[in-house]
């Protein structure tokens, strides 16, 4: 792997094809000569403005051949991209903007209203993307000849701090750095068993690691991204048909709502030769391939080591496969022993290449102390591994949750529906889901003479929290149960949600 960042190889493949195609996004295309001559205008544009290298610059902005550019073009000057999902709102918006404290928001336009009721007491500066009243706009910007001189970025700067809720408390900024994406691009192309001429059919928002690997793959081998602007589920197999696609990548639920269509004849109309991600139970695996055709391979990672650990290439029946080449694992007790095969215990990973684990959360000494120890990831999740090195994932030690493939925190749950003025306290759990992983199930105890309705409390949240982190079941409880030190007991609550609040079942009937 070079010791510069993966855009330097972005001016050699633009001047070897110029007009071959680096992604199309709703099926126009986007060559390379066209991203690298966007992303410089935007590199020049941002380098006017003052920024220096190592400053950090939040992008709420949907995937769009604009966004694509926006990265790059960070990439080239050495900012630092702070990806804001679009879904966030109030207190989460508010406290990732204070955290990250950006020199400059990137944004679409009809997000700047959100922005603005989130509460930030000092807002940065912030460009709108088409925004035809602005005197600037990205659009516009990425538009001109504008040409950008400047050393490459090193492999191990920082090239984005991405936020995740995977544990308890407030979400942390893990630390990603340009070598890190390019593993977790390597790690993409190794569980798709990608080869030449193969088109990656790209749902996933540019937010998420898992979209945001994918746009280093056609820097490093024969392969074109096919972008759509948003995930139908009715139309998924008309989509990958039309655009040819060869690999498709599932996180949460997805793969499972596809079975849930009514069989169709363009359920095998399309060349996908794999269906690579995580979340899938096993149950699934074979249903799947039997109806469309594809073979499933499950992976299994975190951002905190570029995304991917293992990969199953070895269809092994509901095991997250082995080790990538430049990580290993083993699964360790309470006291840090690592464990013997078939024995449950918690995932630690170690880095086999330089730089394939991140440094630390942003701001954040304590988590940081406390996942990365010895050397090792400690990974907060549970597994075993047989005796063949194959590592089965047993779900997650921490106080988190998993919604259609977005991490959730429960703190954040809980301390948006504390803040209810008839709440006096709040615990929220996972429960099962028809489709994905987990739904959240909200317990609440209302405030003593407080009254107030569940539905009004669910559509309250739903002004102060992500889509993905509202709670579908809400319930009223008298008292929760505690620990002597006040912590919930969570174990002892009820996952059953008969007579619950029921949000989705009350969108269905109102």
């Amino acid at each position: 792997m070079t010791e510069d960042s993966f855009v330097s190889l972005l001016a050699s493949r633009a001047a070897r094809g110029p007009q071959d195609v680096f992604a199309t996004f709703n099926g126009t295309p986007i060559t390379f000569a066209r991203l690298r001559q966007a992303s410089d205008a935007i590199a020049a544009w941002l380098a006017r403005r003052g920024l220096s290298r190592g400053e950090r610059v939040a992008v709420m902005m949907r995937n769009s051949p604009d966004s694509i550019a926006v990265l790059y073009a960070l990439a080239k000057t050495g900012l630092v991209w702070v990806p804001v999902n679009v879904q966030q709102q109030g207190e989460g918006l508010r406290y990732l903007l204070s955290q990250a404290e950006p020199a400059l928001v990137l944004a679409d336009v009809d997000f700047l209203p959100t922005i603005a009721a989130c509460g930030l007491q000092q807002a940065p500066p912030i460009v709108a993307s088409r925004d035809p009243a602005a005197a600037e706009d990205i659009a516009r910007v990425a538009a001109r000849a504008d040409s950008f001189e400047a050393p490459v970025p090193k492999a191990d700067d920082l090239f984005a701090i991405s936020y995740t809720s995977g544990t308890t408390g407030r979400p942390k900024g893990v630390m990603v750095t340009h070598r890190m994406l390019a593993f977790a691009a390597r790690g993409a192309l190794l569980t798709s068993q990608a080869r030449g001429g193969d088109v990656f059919f790209v749902w996933e928002p540019l937010y998420h690691i898992g979209g945001a690997q994918l746009i280093v793959i056609p820097l490093l081998c024969d392969v074109r991204l096919a972008m759509v602007d948003r995930l139908s589920v009715s139309r998924f197999w008309q989509q990958v048909g039309q655009c040819g696609a060869t690999q498709i990548h599932y996180l949460g639920g997805l793969l499972q709502m596809l079975l849930k269509q009514p069989a169709a004849a363009h359920d095998r109309a399309h060349q996908v030769r794999v269906a690579w991600g995580a979340g899938l139970p096993a149950e699934y695996w074979q249903p799947f391939q039997d109806r469309f055709g594809i073979p499933v391979v499950e992976c299994y990672g975190m951002t905190e080591a570029s995304s991917f650990t293992t990969c199953n290439l070895a269809g092994v029946p509901g095991s997250v496969g082995q080790a990538v080449p430049w990580l290993s694992f083993d699964v360790r007790d309470p006291a840090g022993r690592p464990l013997a095969a078939g024995e449950r215990g918690e995932i630690v990973v170690h880095a086999r290449q330089p730089g394939a684990v991140f440094a630390g959360y942003y701001r954040a000494p304590e988590p940081t102390a406390h996942a990365l120890r010895d050397g090792r990831l400690h990974t907060g999740d549970l597994g075993w591994r047989d005796d063949a090195g194959n590592l089965f994932f047993a779900g997650r030690m921490t106080d988190s949750l998993r919604v259609r493939g977005e991490n959730v925190s429960a703190f954040d749950v809980e301390h948006a529906a504390s803040s209810h003025p008839a709440v006096d306290a709040a615990a929220a759990i996972g429960v099962r889901a028809d489709v994905g992983e987990q739904e959240i199930k909200l317990f609440i105890r209302l405030k003593p003479g407080a009254a107030a309705e569940l539905a009004d409390i669910s559509a309250w949240l739903s002004t102060r929290l992500a889509k993905y982190q509202n709670p579908r079941y809400l319930a009223l409880i008298d008292e929760l149960p505690y620990t002597p030190s006040q912590r919930v007991m969570k174990h002892l609550l009820p996952a059953d949600v008969t007579g619950c609040y029921d949000r989705l079942h009350a969108a269905k009937t109102s």
